[in-house]
């Protein structure tokens, strides 16, 4: 007997158990459409429309398509841009003259100018490096008897020369750069420096040379974490990182002008509570809405930038039209002037009462879980409305306090280097070396946003003279 006609006789027999079947199979069937609806957006998104990273993407990456609309201007440098020529120096470090000894003009056959005045001269400068070479320096600390005594006594060598051999500052300043500042893996390092200088370095003056910088730089890690603490605007991060083999996190908590790193095997709160800078932030704290940074008592903005990819996600791939309309609404408020001047409070509650309606509109297809629903699995939209509501005032936040920025940007952009590092050199080996190169690079961040040259920053840190970091405005 076919399947048909199982059922036309089920139906005749037993109507109700039909139904039950039939019941059971669209249940089934709307399950299985969810199910492919959920597969189909996980799909769909990419680095453009959520949080996933570029290097996600693969090979097949999406078609660039800024959220920032036309500015009207044309490509290229703008009226008034100082550029970046290079420009002639008036003292030359050396001065070739060449001399005119024949007329070259092609009318007098050549006549001899030996007798002529030099009326002028036609200035070019080449900017070029002088040979690449270590320059050695040998100390001799004299040796003499003392007449009362009868013993032999010496000289005192200079501050900082302790061996037989090594290297000197300049030499280890380099290092220190291009290890912890151009991210070049030891390997590499050793081979530039046997190209450059002709000497292969080791792995133990290498090692030497941080170790010896990261204490120094105790005093000026405190700073910057005191720093930070006072600032009125934090931006935080954290991100994965390979040490020894295991996963560990990598913290920064960072403003425009200071810069703080830290490693911990933890992700959460242990981690952000051992590096003790959050747990003492008093001010604007901007996050990616990770949990655990709701712990601490700081005033929390959340970065429209992750909002603006789950919106797009939401608007272009499941049509939805509020997530269309509440980007508008971000990046029209983004760009108006007045956000910049600061909303005065009649202006605030116009737009919080703009944001909420779009989130009633929302709310008519993906409406709140009612209390009692238990913890019932829900779509993507209904849990961001969810936070959308919640955290209404973090959200806007930049519309509440012009030092606020729209994005976190700050946080990701300071993250980003010390992931490349990663990704050049693998993983850290030890944790010690990871916290190592944390403390440094939190320095080199520092300097880099206060306008220091790094290349004298880390010559003085090998002097144990570090930049110290100039405290930033503090909150209101």
């Amino acid at each position: 007997m076919s399947r048909r006609d199982e059922l036309l006789a089920l139906a005749r027999t037993n109507p109700e158990a039909l139904v039950d079947y039939v019941l059971a199979l669209e249940e089934q069937i709307r399950r299985l459409e969810a199910r492919v609806t959920e597969l189909e957006a996980r799909l769909a998104q990419n680095s453009r429309n959520s949080s996933r990273p570029p290097s996600s993407d693969g090979l097949r990456k999406p078609p660039p398509r800024s959220l920032r609309g036309p500015s009207g201007r044309k490509p290229g440098g703008q009226p008034g841009h100082p550029g970046h020529t290079l420009q002639a120096v008036a003292q030359p470090d050396h001065v070739q003259v060449h001399s005119l000894t024949r007329c070259p003009c092609g009318q007098c056959g050549g006549v001899s100018l030996l007798g002529q005045p030099v009326l002028d001269h036609e200035r070019r400068q080449v900017f070029d490096l002088p040979a690449l070479q270590l320059s050695v320096t040998e100390h001799q600390a004299e040796i003499k008897r003392c007449p009362v005594s009868g013993r032999k006594v010496s000289a005192a060598f200079p501050a900082g020369v302790l061996a037989p051999v090594q290297y000197g500052p300049n030499f280890r300043g380099l290092t220190l750069y291009l290890f912890n500042q151009q991210l070049l893996p030891f390997d590499r390092l050793r081979q530039t420096c046997l190209d450059l200088f002709g000497q292969p370095l080791s792995l133990g003056t290498l090692s030497a040379t941080n170790q010896s910088a990261y204490d120094a730089l105790a005093p000026v890690e405190s700073a910057i974490i005191r720093g930070v603490i006072q600032a009125a605007v934090v931006h935080a991060d954290e991100s994965g990182l390979r040490v020894a083999g295991s996963l560990h996190w990598l913290h920064v908590a960072c403003t425009p002008e200071l810069t703080h790193y830290g490693v911990h095997a933890n992700r959460g709160t242990e981690a952000m509570d051992a590096l003790g800078v959050l747990p003492h932030c008093r001010h604007w704290l901007i996050h990616d809405h990770w949990k655990p940074y709701y712990k601490y008592e700081a005033l929390h903005a959340l970065c429209n930038q992750h909002l603006l990819r789950e919106l797009k996600f939401l608007a272009e791939e499941l049509h939805e039209t509020w997530a269309a309309e509440l980007t508008a609404f971000l990046i029209e408020w983004k760009n108006d002037p007045l956000v910049l001047l600061g909303l005065d409070e009649e202006q605030f509650h116009r737009a919080h009462a703009r944001y909420r309606a779009i989130l009633r509109r929302g709310r008519r297809d993906h409406p709140r879980r009612q209390a009692g629903q238990g913890r019932t699995a829900q779509d993507k939209a209904t849990n961001l409305l969810d936070r959308l509501e919640d955290f209404d005032l973090s959200v806007l936040a930049f519309l509440i306090d012009p030092q606020v920025p729209f994005t976190n940007n700050q946080g990701e952009q300071d993250i980003r280097m010390i992931k490349v590092k990663q990704k050049i050199s693998g993983c850290f080996r030890t944790l010690v070396g990871a916290q190592v190169f944390a403390r440094i690079r939190s320095y080199l961040s520092t300097c880099r946003k206060q306008g220091h040259n790094l290349w004298e920053a880390c010559q003085r840190l090998v002097l144990g003279q570090p930049f110290m970091p100039n405290a930033p405005a503090s909150g209101p």
